[in-house]
């Protein structure tokens, strides 16, 4: 009996758990919309952002294109909590904080070596079918930048 309760207590936990995600406006692939997107030329763009469940967190990849124009990845896994979370493959940061706002809005902040290099807002759509994200920042080199990329749900 005992064990028959340790079972059913943790499939619940996992179905909490799956349930909590599956509603998150901002889970799953979305798509960079060049045409609608205000980018400043020379710096990376992130053509594919994907987030997607990793135990009780939160693994959002990104793949697309570095300053120099080459193939660039990386991966962060964390809680939208405000906490800093290390981020791989990214040369601009090596960590990265999500808060979330509400149910369609979330704010984000990366660090390189404990400095803020860049701080967004990202807001999906109350259709859930777009998703805008605003960030400025400094480049590695002290320039300010300040980019608006529009993404389309995949």
């Amino acid at each position: 009996m005992k064990t028959r309760g340790v079972i059913l207590t943790l499939a619940l936990c996992f179905a909490g758990a799956v349930a909590c995600f599956a509603g998150d406006a901002t889970m799953g692939t979305w798509k960079l919309n060049e045409s609608k997107s205000q980018l400043t030329a020379g710096m990376p763009k992130n053509s594919t952002v994907k987030y997607e469940a990793a135990g009780d967190s939160i693994k959002v990849t990104v793949d697309g294109t570095g300053a120099d124009g080459q193939p660039s990845h990386n991966e962060w896994t964390g809680k939208f909590d405000g906490k800093d979370y290390p981020v791989t493959g990214d040369p601009t940061s090596d960590t990265r904080s999500y808060t979330k706002v509400d149910d369609n809005t979330l704010e984000l902040t990366a660090k390189k070596d404990g400095k803020v290099t860049m701080t967004g807002r990202i807001s999906v759509a109350p259709d859930g079918k777009t998703r805008t994200i605003v960030v400025s920042g400094t480049d590695a080199q002290g320039n300010k930048f300040s980019n608006t990329g529009v993404y389309d749900k995949q």
